[in-house]
């Protein structure tokens, strides 16, 4: 058996067995951890409305979870920034546990310190006119620099040039898949996919290796509006999928945006249907910044309240003692020591500081919050 921690191992069977969520959810939050729903007798899993399947696969039965598929999986989180954040993780993104039915696990490549940052939904149609990609493009640069993640869904159009954009301004961008985490969707896009987990952050429920299939991308695209404080529709036709993911965000009481176009064009008819039905008509990356400012600063409150750290901001930065980060956790001493004015990437800061990615990446991110940590390109370094 490959070499993982003994709640990630858990986690993971817990995640195969499919089947009904909800169970497998209260297990976890009456239990705490993983690998301590895993330790109950099989009374117990049964009295929490676990099926024979869900059981079998708990219990290790190869007829119940697939011996290779959990080779797949081992393998992949086995590699530099690939990982596993289950329900009971207190680094599983606060947006998301609001919106509806959020998953029960996310396999996540890249910066998982990204899912907690403000973000807004890219989307649109996989085939726009050339005035609806320099849309993206600008909407997406004027979003990242203003400091807000671009999210979108790696498709082809919209989706791509919001990525692209959000890249090429140095600013952080998170695909959610339909796919495993290492299933480009369409096959083109593997380039962008590599570069996303490796600046940004890649997002699926799904385990690596699954192939696209049509079911998944609506389910998919929950994630999507649920992990972000806003959806902006840029161009879509009156069926597209965009105008899915604006439905589930204006579900989950997010905010829905759109831009208009002409009458004359298809691709615009999604969009003036949303701002009829209520959608805010945007015209520039002002109004949606405008918009969310409030949103925004609530994700702070959502930190402060996971870490019991106080998260300033720019005017309260201290003079760089580590002892105005935390008074008194040693963990942020190891990491300020292990910080240094040249850029480090995730991997080399759990080296030298022996703590876990999530650890890191919450921390990391109250400091950057703080004035104290700059970050570019998925790379730490003291301000």
């Amino acid at each position: 058996m490959d070499d993982l921690h003994a709640d990630t191992e858990a986690l993971l069977a817990l995640t195969l067995a499919g089947g009904a969520t909800a169970p497998r959810r209260a297990l976890l939050e009456s239990h705490g951890n993983a690998a301590s729903v895993r330790a109950l007798p099989r009374s117990c899993w049964r009295a929490a409305g676990l099926d024979t399947m869900q059981i079998r696969a708990l219990e290790g039965d190869p007829s119940a979870l697939d011996p290779v598929l959990l080779a797949r999986c081992r393998a992949w989180l086995q590699q530099p920034g690939h990982h596993l954040i289950g329900w009971q993780n207190p680094d599983y993104p606060s947006l998301l546990r609001r919106a509806g039915s959020p998953p029960l696990a996310l396999f996540v490549a890249g910066d998982p310190a990204l899912l907690w940052y403000p973000a807004v939904a890219v989307v649109g149609s996989r085939s726009p006119t050339a005035g609806g990609r320099d849309n993206a493009h600008r909407f997406a640069r004027a979003l990242v620099a203003a400091g807000f993640a671009v999210t979108s869904g790696l498709a082809a159009g919209i989706d791509r040039a919001a990525h692209e954009a959000a890249l090429d301004g140095n600013g952080s961008t998170v695909a959610v898949l339909g796919t495993g985490p290492d299933v480009p969707y369409p096959q083109a896009h593997a380039g962008l996919l590599s570069r996303v987990a490796a600046l940004g952050a890649v997002v699926s429920e799904h385990p690596p290796g699954t192939e696209a299939r049509r079911e998944h991308f609506p389910s998919r695209n929950r994630i999507l509006a649920g992990l972000t404080l806003g959806t902006l529709v840029i161009e879509a036709a009156s069926r597209s999928g965009a105008l899915i993911t604006a439905r589930l965000a204006a579900d989950a009481g997010r905010e829905v945006f759109a831009v208009p176009g002409s009458i004359h064009n298809p691709m615009a008819r999604g969009c003036h249907r949303l701002i009829r039905d209520g959608a805010a008509l945007v015209e520039s990356a002002d109004e949606v910044i405008a918009a969310l400012g409030a949103w925004a600063g609530a994700l702070r409150g959502d930190l402060q309240r996971r870490l019991a750290t106080p998260v300033s901001g720019p005017d309260e930065r201290s003079n760089g003692s580590p002892t105005a980060i935390s008074q008194d956790d040693p963990a942020y001493h190891r990491l300020w020591s292990a910080l240094g004015h040249d850029p480090s990437d995730m991997d080399q800061l759990a080296q030298r500081s022996g703590l876990t990615a999530a650890a890191l990446s919450s921390m990391l991110l109250v400091m950057e919050l703080q004035g104290r940590v700059a970050v570019e390109h998925g790379r730490y370094s003291r301000r």
